[in-house]
Protein backbone atom coordinates (compact mmCIF):
# COMPACT_ATOMS: atom_id res chain seq x y z
CA UNK A 1 0.00 0.00 0.00
CA UNK A 2 1.56 3.55 -0.97
CA UNK A 3 1.35 6.12 1.92
CA UNK A 4 2.31 8.78 -1.00
CA UNK A 5 5.49 9.42 1.18
CA UNK A 6 8.34 10.53 -0.89
CA UNK A 7 10.68 7.67 1.36
CA UNK A 8 14.40 7.21 0.47
CA UNK A 9 16.09 4.46 -0.52
CA UNK A 10 15.69 1.75 2.86
CA UNK A 11 18.85 1.86 5.26
CA UNK A 12 18.64 -1.86 5.48
CA UNK A 13 18.76 -4.10 2.36
CA UNK A 14 18.79 -7.42 1.92
CA UNK A 15 22.21 -8.33 2.31
CA UNK A 16 22.05 -6.93 5.55
CA UNK A 17 19.69 -9.29 7.09
CA UNK A 18 21.22 -12.28 5.55
CA UNK A 19 24.63 -11.10 7.00
CA UNK A 20 22.73 -10.75 9.94
CA UNK A 21 21.42 -14.45 9.63
CA UNK A 22 25.31 -15.69 9.37
CA UNK A 23 25.94 -13.71 12.27
CA UNK A 24 23.44 -15.33 14.64
CA UNK A 25 24.17 -19.49 13.28
CA UNK A 26 24.05 -20.92 16.66
CA UNK A 27 23.33 -18.06 18.67
CA UNK A 28 19.44 -17.54 18.12
CA UNK A 29 17.30 -20.02 17.69
CA UNK A 30 15.44 -21.17 14.36
CA UNK A 31 11.96 -21.33 16.52
CA UNK A 32 9.40 -23.92 15.02
CA UNK A 33 6.08 -23.02 12.95
CA UNK A 34 3.34 -24.33 13.81
CA UNK A 35 0.23 -25.15 11.74
CA UNK A 36 -3.47 -23.90 13.41
CA UNK A 37 -6.64 -25.69 12.32
CA UNK A 38 -8.64 -23.73 14.55
CA UNK A 39 -7.67 -20.25 12.27
CA UNK A 40 -7.21 -21.93 9.60
CA UNK A 41 -11.01 -22.83 9.49
CA UNK A 42 -11.96 -19.62 10.55
CA UNK A 43 -10.02 -17.64 7.97
CA UNK A 44 -10.69 -20.49 5.09
CA UNK A 45 -6.88 -20.64 4.37
CA UNK A 46 -3.91 -22.44 6.02
CA UNK A 47 -2.53 -20.62 9.25
CA UNK A 48 0.68 -21.10 10.47
CA UNK A 49 2.18 -19.51 13.92
CA UNK A 50 5.71 -18.10 13.91
CA UNK A 51 6.85 -19.34 17.69
CA UNK A 52 9.42 -16.77 18.82
CA UNK A 53 8.13 -16.96 22.12
CA UNK A 54 10.14 -20.12 21.90
CA UNK A 55 13.49 -18.16 21.33
CA UNK A 56 16.26 -17.64 23.39
CA UNK A 57 14.73 -15.07 26.09
CA UNK A 58 11.47 -15.61 24.79
CA UNK A 59 11.20 -12.96 21.97
CA UNK A 60 12.68 -12.31 19.20
CA UNK A 61 14.97 -9.28 20.51
CA UNK A 62 17.68 -11.24 20.73
CA UNK A 63 18.19 -11.28 17.52
CA UNK A 64 18.32 -7.65 17.04
CA UNK A 65 20.84 -7.09 20.07
CA UNK A 66 23.33 -9.57 19.09
CA UNK A 67 23.64 -8.14 15.73
CA UNK A 68 24.03 -4.82 17.26
CA UNK A 69 26.64 -5.37 19.83
CA UNK A 70 28.73 -7.56 17.39
CA UNK A 71 28.60 -4.66 15.12
CA UNK A 72 30.21 -2.32 17.86
CA UNK A 73 34.22 -1.52 17.74
CA UNK A 74 36.79 -2.94 20.56
CA UNK A 75 36.74 0.10 22.13
CA UNK A 76 32.78 0.71 22.12
CA UNK A 77 32.85 -3.21 23.87
CA UNK A 78 35.43 -1.61 26.37
CA UNK A 79 33.39 0.61 27.43
CA UNK A 80 29.76 -1.44 27.63
CA UNK A 81 26.74 -0.78 27.09
CA UNK A 82 23.52 0.22 28.37
CA UNK A 83 19.71 0.01 27.57
CA UNK A 84 16.32 0.52 29.06
CA UNK A 85 13.57 -1.88 28.96
CA UNK A 86 10.61 -3.10 31.01
CA UNK A 87 11.44 -6.76 29.92
CA UNK A 88 12.01 -7.84 26.36
CA UNK A 89 14.91 -5.99 24.70
CA UNK A 90 15.73 -6.14 28.17
CA UNK A 91 17.02 -9.59 28.53
CA UNK A 92 17.74 -9.69 24.81
CA UNK A 93 20.56 -6.95 25.44
CA UNK A 94 21.33 -8.86 28.51
CA UNK A 95 22.42 -11.94 27.08
CA UNK A 96 23.57 -11.01 23.83
CA UNK A 97 26.00 -8.90 26.43
CA UNK A 98 27.23 -11.96 28.30
CA UNK A 99 27.98 -13.72 24.32
CA UNK A 100 30.33 -11.38 23.61
CA UNK A 101 31.75 -10.62 26.65
CA UNK A 102 30.41 -7.15 27.25
CA UNK A 103 28.94 -5.43 30.49
CA UNK A 104 25.64 -4.39 30.01
CA UNK A 105 23.86 -2.22 32.64
CA UNK A 106 20.06 -2.38 31.62
CA UNK A 107 17.77 0.78 33.34
CA UNK A 108 13.96 -0.70 34.09
CA UNK A 109 11.22 0.96 35.29
CA UNK A 110 10.67 1.09 39.44
CA UNK A 111 7.56 -1.29 38.78
CA UNK A 112 8.72 -3.54 36.43
CA UNK A 113 8.11 -7.37 36.98
CA UNK A 114 10.04 -9.09 39.27
CA UNK A 115 10.63 -12.43 36.99
CA UNK A 116 11.38 -10.08 34.11
CA UNK A 117 14.04 -8.06 36.44
CA UNK A 118 15.45 -11.64 37.76
CA UNK A 119 15.44 -12.86 34.35
CA UNK A 120 17.57 -10.01 32.94
CA UNK A 121 20.20 -10.04 36.10
CA UNK A 122 20.90 -13.95 35.43
CA UNK A 123 21.41 -13.38 31.75
CA UNK A 124 24.32 -11.22 32.84
CA UNK A 125 23.12 -7.28 33.18
CA UNK A 126 23.77 -5.25 35.73
CA UNK A 127 19.85 -4.28 36.63
CA UNK A 128 18.72 -0.50 37.58
CA UNK A 129 15.35 0.26 38.65
CA UNK A 130 14.59 3.57 37.93
CA UNK A 131 11.00 5.74 37.06
CA UNK A 132 7.80 5.22 37.41
CA UNK A 133 7.37 5.02 33.19
CA UNK A 134 9.38 3.96 30.26
CA UNK A 135 10.02 7.34 29.10
CA UNK A 136 11.71 8.33 32.72
CA UNK A 137 13.76 4.85 32.58
CA UNK A 138 14.91 5.76 28.79
CA UNK A 139 16.22 9.26 30.10
CA UNK A 140 17.81 7.57 32.64
CA UNK A 141 20.00 5.59 30.60
CA UNK A 142 20.66 7.95 28.03
CA UNK A 143 22.19 9.99 31.36
CA UNK A 144 24.50 7.11 32.11
CA UNK A 145 25.77 6.82 28.32
CA UNK A 146 26.40 10.18 28.45
CA UNK A 147 28.06 10.13 31.67
CA UNK A 148 29.91 6.60 31.42
CA UNK A 149 30.33 6.26 27.56
CA UNK A 150 28.81 2.99 27.22
CA UNK A 151 26.38 2.31 24.14
CA UNK A 152 23.07 2.92 24.29
CA UNK A 153 21.16 0.07 22.50
CA UNK A 154 17.98 1.53 21.75
CA UNK A 155 15.24 -1.27 21.40
CA UNK A 156 14.33 -0.74 17.43
CA UNK A 157 15.13 2.70 16.35
CA UNK A 158 18.97 1.36 14.51
CA UNK A 159 20.32 -0.31 11.21
CA UNK A 160 21.62 -3.66 12.62
CA UNK A 161 18.72 -4.38 15.51
CA UNK A 162 16.31 -4.08 12.29
CA UNK A 163 18.54 -5.76 10.01
CA UNK A 164 18.75 -8.73 12.83
CA UNK A 165 15.23 -8.90 13.21
CA UNK A 166 14.73 -9.38 9.35
CA UNK A 167 16.24 -12.35 9.78
CA UNK A 168 12.53 -13.95 11.09
CA UNK A 169 11.25 -13.09 7.30
CA UNK A 170 13.90 -14.98 6.27
CA UNK A 171 13.21 -18.28 8.45
CA UNK A 172 8.93 -17.90 7.77
CA UNK A 173 9.84 -17.84 3.89
CA UNK A 174 12.34 -20.78 4.42
CA UNK A 175 9.71 -22.77 6.18
CA UNK A 176 6.57 -21.29 4.47
CA UNK A 177 7.59 -21.03 1.04
CA UNK A 178 3.74 -20.72 -0.51
CA UNK A 179 3.04 -17.81 2.37
CA UNK A 180 0.90 -15.40 0.81
CA UNK A 181 0.43 -12.65 4.10
CA UNK A 182 2.58 -12.29 7.30
CA UNK A 183 1.08 -10.77 10.48
CA UNK A 184 3.48 -9.37 12.21
CA UNK A 185 2.98 -7.23 15.62
CA UNK A 186 4.09 -3.47 15.46
CA UNK A 187 5.66 -1.21 18.64
CA UNK A 188 8.18 0.64 17.53
CA UNK A 189 8.80 -0.81 14.12
CA UNK A 190 11.95 -2.75 14.17
CA UNK A 191 10.51 -6.44 13.59
CA UNK A 192 7.97 -5.20 10.67
CA UNK A 193 10.58 -3.42 9.13
CA UNK A 194 13.28 -6.04 9.46
CA UNK A 195 10.55 -8.38 7.88
CA UNK A 196 9.25 -6.35 5.45
CA UNK A 197 12.80 -5.35 4.07
CA UNK A 198 13.56 -9.45 3.63
CA UNK A 199 10.04 -10.32 2.16
CA UNK A 200 9.81 -7.85 -0.43
CA UNK A 201 13.01 -8.45 -1.68
CA UNK A 202 12.78 -11.92 -2.23
CA UNK A 203 8.68 -11.97 -2.52
CA UNK A 204 7.44 -8.91 -3.17
CA UNK A 205 3.63 -10.83 -4.06
CA UNK A 206 3.73 -11.19 -0.01
CA UNK A 207 1.84 -9.22 1.67
CA UNK A 208 3.26 -8.20 4.99
CA UNK A 209 0.62 -6.72 7.50
CA UNK A 210 1.28 -4.39 10.89
CA UNK A 211 -0.89 -5.02 13.88
CA UNK A 212 -1.24 -2.34 16.56
CA UNK A 213 -3.46 -2.41 20.00
CA UNK A 214 -5.58 0.33 19.34
CA UNK A 215 -4.89 1.97 22.45
CA UNK A 216 -1.16 2.29 21.55
CA UNK A 217 -1.63 3.15 17.47
CA UNK A 218 0.99 5.37 16.51
CA UNK A 219 1.41 4.36 13.20
CA UNK A 220 -1.86 4.62 11.35
CA UNK A 221 -1.75 8.17 12.74
CA UNK A 222 2.02 8.62 11.00
CA UNK A 223 1.66 7.01 7.76
CA UNK A 224 -1.28 9.46 7.51
CA UNK A 225 1.11 12.16 8.27
CA UNK A 226 4.07 11.36 6.44
CA UNK A 227 6.01 11.44 9.68
CA UNK A 228 5.96 9.42 13.13
CA UNK A 229 3.58 11.06 15.20
CA UNK A 230 3.42 10.51 19.19
CA UNK A 231 0.37 9.20 20.75
CA UNK A 232 -0.02 10.29 24.43
CA UNK A 233 -0.33 8.16 27.12
CA UNK A 234 -0.63 4.93 25.16
CA UNK A 235 -2.47 2.64 27.19
CA UNK A 236 -2.85 -1.68 26.25
CA UNK A 237 -2.12 -4.88 28.03
CA UNK A 238 0.13 -5.69 25.78
CA UNK A 239 3.08 -3.83 26.52
CA UNK A 240 5.44 -5.38 24.03
CA UNK A 241 3.93 -2.95 22.06
CA UNK A 242 3.22 -0.11 23.81
CA UNK A 243 5.08 2.33 22.04
CA UNK A 244 4.09 6.36 21.90
CA UNK A 245 5.90 7.09 18.69
CA UNK A 246 7.69 4.64 15.65
CA UNK A 247 11.27 5.35 15.29
CA UNK A 248 12.84 7.01 12.63
CA UNK A 249 14.34 4.55 10.86
CA UNK A 250 11.93 1.75 10.93
CA UNK A 251 9.27 4.54 9.90
CA UNK A 252 11.00 5.31 6.65
CA UNK A 253 10.92 1.44 5.75
CA UNK A 254 7.53 0.45 6.65
CA UNK A 255 5.98 3.59 4.72
CA UNK A 256 7.61 2.24 1.97
CA UNK A 257 7.06 -1.68 2.38
CA UNK A 258 4.29 -2.48 4.70
CA UNK A 259 0.72 -3.33 2.89
CA UNK A 260 -1.78 -2.54 5.63
CA UNK A 261 -1.67 -1.36 9.07
CA UNK A 262 -4.61 -3.63 11.24
CA UNK A 263 -6.13 -2.43 14.71
CA UNK A 264 -7.14 -4.77 17.13
CA UNK A 265 -9.08 -4.33 21.07
CA UNK A 266 -8.26 -5.38 24.30
CA UNK A 267 -11.05 -7.76 24.13
CA UNK A 268 -9.25 -9.57 21.23
CA UNK A 269 -5.94 -9.68 22.73
CA UNK A 270 -7.14 -11.34 25.51
CA UNK A 271 -9.02 -13.53 24.13
CA UNK A 272 -6.17 -14.43 21.36
CA UNK A 273 -3.36 -15.30 24.39
CA UNK A 274 -6.56 -17.94 25.84
CA UNK A 275 -6.66 -19.34 22.21
CA UNK A 276 -2.93 -20.00 22.14
CA UNK A 277 -2.68 -21.60 25.28
CA UNK A 278 -6.10 -23.60 24.81
CA UNK A 279 -5.65 -24.58 21.39
CA UNK A 280 -1.91 -24.35 20.77
CA UNK A 281 -0.28 -24.98 23.65
CA UNK A 282 1.55 -21.95 23.75
CA UNK A 283 2.13 -19.36 26.22
CA UNK A 284 2.29 -16.51 24.34
CA UNK A 285 2.27 -12.40 25.82
CA UNK A 286 0.09 -10.18 24.75
CA UNK A 287 2.00 -8.16 22.42
CA UNK A 288 3.09 -11.79 20.69
CA UNK A 289 -0.16 -12.48 20.52
CA UNK A 290 -1.50 -9.31 18.52
CA UNK A 291 -1.18 -11.08 14.97
CA UNK A 292 -3.90 -13.92 15.93
CA UNK A 293 -6.25 -11.17 17.85
CA UNK A 294 -6.00 -9.57 14.12
CA UNK A 295 -7.09 -13.18 12.13
CA UNK A 296 -9.84 -13.31 15.33
CA UNK A 297 -11.02 -10.19 14.50
CA UNK A 298 -11.12 -9.89 10.72
CA UNK A 299 -10.68 -13.46 9.13
CA UNK A 300 -12.14 -13.09 6.43
CA UNK A 301 -9.04 -10.18 4.97
CA UNK A 302 -7.14 -12.87 5.19
CA UNK A 303 -8.77 -15.47 3.14
CA UNK A 304 -6.54 -15.26 -0.06
CA UNK A 305 -3.89 -18.30 0.69
CA UNK A 306 -1.97 -19.15 3.16
CA UNK A 307 -1.08 -17.00 6.48
CA UNK A 308 2.01 -17.02 8.73
CA UNK A 309 0.93 -14.73 12.29
CA UNK A 310 4.34 -14.08 14.17
CA UNK A 311 4.15 -14.80 18.07
CA UNK A 312 6.98 -12.49 19.12
CA UNK A 313 7.26 -13.34 22.61
CA UNK A 314 5.95 -15.35 25.32
CA UNK A 315 7.26 -13.25 28.31
CA UNK A 316 4.65 -12.43 30.82
CA UNK A 317 4.38 -11.69 34.33
CA UNK A 318 2.37 -14.67 36.34
CA UNK A 319 0.18 -12.24 37.67
CA UNK A 320 -1.17 -10.15 34.38
CA UNK A 321 -1.50 -13.41 33.28
CA UNK A 322 -3.99 -14.21 35.68
CA UNK A 323 -5.82 -11.04 35.22
CA UNK A 324 -5.64 -11.42 31.12
CA UNK A 325 -7.15 -15.14 31.76
CA UNK A 326 -9.83 -14.10 32.86
CA UNK A 327 -10.48 -11.48 31.22
CA UNK A 328 -10.19 -13.32 28.18
CA UNK A 329 -12.67 -15.74 29.26
CA UNK A 330 -14.81 -13.34 30.19
CA UNK A 331 -14.81 -12.24 26.59
CA UNK A 332 -15.20 -15.71 24.98
CA UNK A 333 -18.31 -16.07 27.20
CA UNK A 334 -17.06 -18.55 29.79
CA UNK A 335 -17.52 -16.02 32.55
CA UNK A 336 -20.77 -14.84 33.83
CA UNK A 337 -21.21 -12.20 36.33
CA UNK A 338 -25.01 -10.81 37.53
CA UNK A 339 -27.10 -9.99 40.19
CA UNK A 340 -30.80 -10.50 40.81
CA UNK A 341 -33.37 -10.23 43.75
CA UNK A 342 -35.08 -13.34 45.39
CA UNK A 343 -36.76 -13.73 48.62
CA UNK A 344 -35.45 -13.46 51.57
CA UNK A 345 -36.53 -17.16 53.00
CA UNK A 346 -34.70 -20.46 53.93
CA UNK A 347 -34.69 -22.56 50.92
CA UNK A 348 -34.90 -19.38 47.89
CA UNK A 349 -30.48 -19.77 47.36
CA UNK A 350 -31.16 -23.34 47.02
CA UNK A 351 -34.21 -22.78 44.01
CA UNK A 352 -32.07 -20.42 42.00
CA UNK A 353 -28.84 -22.62 41.97
CA UNK A 354 -31.15 -25.51 41.14
CA UNK A 355 -31.93 -23.74 37.99
CA UNK A 356 -28.51 -23.17 37.10
CA UNK A 357 -27.69 -26.42 37.82
CA UNK A 358 -30.42 -27.43 35.23
CA UNK A 359 -28.49 -25.31 32.19
CA UNK A 360 -24.98 -26.53 33.66
CA UNK A 361 -23.75 -23.07 34.68
CA UNK A 362 -20.54 -23.86 37.27
CA UNK A 363 -21.25 -21.66 40.44
CA UNK A 364 -17.84 -20.01 41.22
CA UNK A 365 -18.83 -17.71 44.24
CA UNK A 366 -21.94 -16.21 45.17
CA UNK A 367 -22.37 -13.28 47.98
CA UNK A 368 -25.40 -11.48 49.65
CA UNK A 369 -26.41 -8.20 49.72
CA UNK A 370 -29.30 -7.26 52.19
CA UNK A 371 -28.15 -3.60 52.88
CA UNK A 372 -28.90 -1.80 50.16
CA UNK A 373 -31.57 0.34 50.85
CA UNK A 374 -33.80 0.06 47.47
CA UNK A 375 -34.01 -3.71 48.69
CA UNK A 376 -37.70 -4.68 50.00
CA UNK A 377 -38.08 -5.75 53.28
CA UNK A 378 -38.45 -9.53 52.59
CA UNK A 379 -35.71 -9.44 49.77
CA UNK A 380 -32.11 -9.91 49.38
CA UNK A 381 -29.54 -9.39 46.18
CA UNK A 382 -27.27 -11.97 45.13
CA UNK A 383 -24.29 -11.89 43.05
CA UNK A 384 -23.53 -14.72 41.09
CA UNK A 385 -20.10 -15.54 39.32
CA UNK A 386 -20.44 -18.25 37.02
CA UNK A 387 -18.51 -20.49 34.93
CA UNK A 388 -20.18 -21.03 31.31
CA UNK A 389 -19.43 -22.61 28.03
CA UNK A 390 -19.56 -19.17 25.51
CA UNK A 391 -21.91 -16.77 24.29
CA UNK A 392 -24.57 -18.98 23.27
CA UNK A 393 -24.66 -20.43 27.01
CA UNK A 394 -24.43 -17.30 28.64
CA UNK A 395 -28.24 -16.64 26.32
CA UNK A 396 -29.07 -19.95 28.15
CA UNK A 397 -28.39 -19.22 31.72
CA UNK A 398 -30.25 -15.74 30.94
CA UNK A 399 -33.60 -17.32 29.64
CA UNK A 400 -33.47 -19.95 32.01
CA UNK A 401 -33.89 -17.52 34.86
CA UNK A 402 -35.87 -15.41 33.27
CA UNK A 403 -38.56 -18.48 32.39
CA UNK A 404 -38.06 -19.19 36.77
CA UNK A 405 -39.19 -15.67 37.03
CA UNK A 406 -35.85 -13.89 38.14
CA UNK A 407 -35.32 -10.74 37.35
CA UNK A 408 -31.43 -10.15 36.55
CA UNK A 409 -30.78 -6.64 37.44
CA UNK A 410 -27.09 -6.39 36.52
Amino acid sequence: MSYGLPVPIAPVILDDVRGAQKMLAGVARVTPMEGSRYLSSLVGAPVHLKCENLQRTGSFKLRGAYVRISGLSPVQRAAGVVAASAGNHAQGVALASSLLGVRSTVFMPAGAPLPKVAATRDYGAEVVLHGQVVDETLAAAQEHADRTGAVFIHPFDHHDIIAGQGTVGLEVLEQCPEVRTILVGIGGGGLAAGISVAVKALRPDVRVVGVQAAGAAAYPASLAAGHPVSVDEPVTMADGIRVGRPGDVPFRIVAELLDDVRTVSEEALSTALLLCLERAKLLVEPAGCSTVAALLSEPERFAGGPVVAVLSGGNVDPLLLQRILRHGMASAGRYLSLRLRVADRPGALAGLLAVLSEVDANVLDVSHVRTDPQLGLTEVEVELHLETQGQEHCREVARALHAAGYAVIG
